[in-house]
């Protein structure tokens, strides 16, 4: 097959800024993961798909399956989905209280 390119779970791109291993990227309507710290101006690794601890609203609670978008403006996972990016669905149950702000997250890989 002479038009494959890549499998599509990583992409390279240009950081705007300084971005932290492990912290949620969104790239227009892709979301992914940074697969390492990336200094701004820099290209690096942000993965597209796979299980993902990333940080929550800690006000609310999740179940399995939960549809979960991207934040933007506060960095962090919600089930809101007004003004939010959807990235994918709750892989564990989460309870809302002030101090459960991770949530286990399957990211679709799609943009939206």
């Amino acid at each position: 097959m002479r038009n494959f390119v890549a499998a599509g779970g990583r992409l390279e791109i240009t950081a705007g800024a300084d971005i932290a291993s492990g912290a949620g990227v969104l790239v227009g309507n892709l979301f992914g993961v940074a697969e390492g710290p990336i200094a701004n101006g820099a290209k690096g690794v942000v993965v597209l798909t796979g299980v993902f601890d990333l940080p929550k609203a800690p006000s609310q609670a999740w179940t399995v399956g939960v549809r979960v978008y991207w934040d933007a403006a506060n960095a962090r996972c919600t089930t809101t989905a007004t003004g939010n990016t959807l990235i994918g669905a709750a892989v564990a149950a989460v309870g809302g209280g002030a101090g459960e702000t991770v949530g286990r997250v399957r990211l679709n890989g799609a943009a939206v």
